[in-house]
């Protein structure tokens, strides 16, 4: 009798499909999610005031771009494989510090796991640019969203009610999704992306990619996109719960704003049917848009907290969309020959952001309350706005006179 066997690969593993990045994603989703709202919360509750806060977040947005720049130089010497398991590493001794430091190695513990993120996103995305082609990059980003919806959405409040139970617990939790991380990495094995032969040359200057990239505009306008997104979403995770707590509304329901918000990552298939009905160009100023209108209503509002609330939970809808599309006119013109390197300029959205946020923040509080913070994070919405104009109406269509063949086939 014929007993079926595990197969055997003697030379490949399967390619990776949409799916296995998705489930990557959405296991690193797990560890963000639960500290999502806990880690302002910590870092609010240990040194007691918005303006700390923000210099912390100002100083590990530094340090983390800093560190994010320099991961395609490491690649030339650590295998690709080895520094995404260097990323759960780094979470789960960022997990440790947050159990057992002080204050002040709390913060390093903030640090810690956003230089983890940033070594994930950098490799993650550089698989992705790999594997998936062109015209699939709109349903990568979809399916990723909805696979990590469940812990976008869950852990905001998980984490909090976690926290006020027993403080090391949402650290544990998040311990356990990097171990997961890191063994499910190594069971689909991904190896170091398509890099057939290892360099003859000596490698390059870590910045030196930073002028291909400055001498592309459609590069720049889509980062700038991923910038000001992330800016949003800085905002809502770190200032609207700090708001909430200064205005009486209490720290569970700036937690529970996160979870209602992330609760809308199931419906971006039907968002990702939208963008591809009217396009990437409308799609994303439409959203900048609205994003920028709901802030400064909020702002304008913030006497009446519930109201200041809603608007900017209404707003994120619109920060959900353009997590759909925002990224898209940045990977559409990214050249084969430069994924590496450009998925590292593409992850320092987050860590530039991380410094521009509470920057800005810093200033704003100078002479204003939280509150303050919406206006200034809405003028970069219409900034945003602006920009896309300049998109090509037809960004992310088929081509029609392309043959489907070329049209399938990965950007190699």
């Amino acid at each position: 009798m014929f007993t079926p066997r595990t197969p055997i690969y003697l030379s490949h593993a399967p390619t990776p499909r949409v799916e296995d990045f998705a489930l990557l994603a959405a296991l690193e989703a797990g560890i963000r999610g639960i500290l999502l709202s806990v880690m302002p919360l910590v870092i609010y509750r240990s040194f007691g005031d918005a303006e700390t806060v923000s210099h912390i977040y100002f100083a590990v947005g530094i340090a983390s771009l800093c560190c994010g720049l320099m991961v395609p130089w490491a690649t030339r010497f650590i295998p690709r494989r080895w520094m995404l398991t260097l990323a759960g590493v780094l979470y789960f001794c960022g997990m440790m510090l947050a159990i057992f430091g002080t204050p002040h190695m709390k913060a390093l513990a903030l640090l810690t796991n956003a230089v983890g993120t940033v070594t994930f996103t950098v490799c993650l995305n550089a698989y992705v640019l790999d594997y998936i082609s062109r015209l699939d990059l709109g349903r990568n980003e979809m399916t990723r969203m909805v696979y990590s919806g469940a812990s976008w959405a869950l852990g905001p409040v998980l984490g909090v009610w976690l926290l006020n139970w027993w403080m090391p617990a949402p650290f544990i939790v998040a311990a356990g999704f990097a171990v997961v991380l890191i063994v499910v990495f190594w069971r689909l094995r991904l190896g170091n992306g398509k890099q057939i032969a290892r360099a003859r040359g000596p490698a390059p200057n870590p910045l030196a990619y930073l002028a291909r990239f400055f001498a592309q505009p459609r590069l720049i306008a889509g980062w700038l996109f991923a910038v000001i997104r992330s800016c949003g979403w800085w905002v809502y995770v770190v200032y609207l719960p700090i708001y909430c707590i200064e205005s009486g509304l209490g720290d569970q329901v700036g937690a529970v704003a996160l979870s209602l918000s992330n609760g809308l990552l199931f419906i971006t298939p039907l968002m990702l049917r939208v963008v591809r009905r009217v396009g990437v160009r409308l799609s994303v100023r439409a959203a900048f848009a609205a994003c920028g209108g709901l802030f400064a209503i909020g702002w304008a509002v913030s006497a009446m907290p519930w109201a200041a609330y809603g608007s900017l939970m209404a707003a994120s809808i619109f920060l959900v969309m353009l997590d759909v599309c925002g990224g898209l006119p940045f990977l559409m013109a990214v050249k084969p020959s430069e994924r590496t390197e450009m998925a590292a300029v593409y992850s320092s959205f987050r860590d530039v952001s991380g410094i521009l946020t509470p920057g800005a923040a810093a200033l704003v509080l100078l002479v204003s309350p939280v509150s303050g913070i919406f206006a200034a994070v809405a003028g970069g919405m219409f900034l945003a706005f602006g920009i896309a104009g300049r998109l090509h109406p037809r960004l992310g269509a088929p081509r029609p006179f392309a043959p489907a063949a070329v049209q399938a086939a990965p950007a190699e």
